[in-house]
């Protein structure tokens, strides 16, 4: 019994990993491909929770244009208060800072600034939702009909960090 249970599960495994080979994956040769100008694209802020979760709001548009950069890799600024209680000009100000190192070691405090390449995005804006209030959510990088510290419009370009943002379907 347990021969005939073992040849069935090999089997299986055998016919899924052939069936693996067979067929490409699109998805995921797309997304290797990195993104491309006309992608649609979501950024995604909220949502947190197990069993309560808290509102998810977001900002979705198509990439309009797409550019490499060099930064300095350097620390993170410290604002002094908790993330739930920056302010608009806080997280911009951290945003623009992005990527950054976090200040969590005696060693990472001693080694120099690197330079590291980042992909950058203008999205062209289509829709979104942001909180109204404090009570909608909490102060994010949206809110009140805002990316950071720039008005949302249809159409608007918005210039970002591709890591912040991810793939949708244009027609959802």
């Amino acid at each position: 019994m347990r021969r005939a249970l073992a040849a069935i599960v090999a089997s299986l495994l055998a016919a899924s990993l052939c069936a693996d080979d067979d067929a490409p994956d699109t998805a995921s040769s797309a997304a290797a491909s990195g993104p491309q100008v006309g992608d649609c694209v979501i950024f995604r802020e909220g949502g947190a929770g197990r069993l309560l979760t808290a509102p998810t709001y977001w900002l979705k548009g198509s990439i309009a244009a797409l550019s490499r950069q060099r930064r300095q890799l350097d620390r993170c600024p410290h604002i002094g208060k908790p993330a739930s209680a920056f302010t608009p000009a806080d997280q911009a100000r951290l945003a623009a800072a992005m990527p950054c190192v976090e200040q969590t070691s005696a060693s990472a405090l001693a080694t120099p600034p690197r330079e590291v390449e980042v992909m950058r995005v203008q999205v062209a804006v289509a829709d979104w939702e942001t909180p109204w209030s404090h009570q909608h959510g909490t102060t994010g990088w949206l809110f009140r009909g805002r990316f950071l510290e720039q008005p949302l419009a249809k159409g608007a370009l918005i210039d970002m960090d591709a890591t912040w943002l991810e793939r949708c379907e244009a027609g959802r």
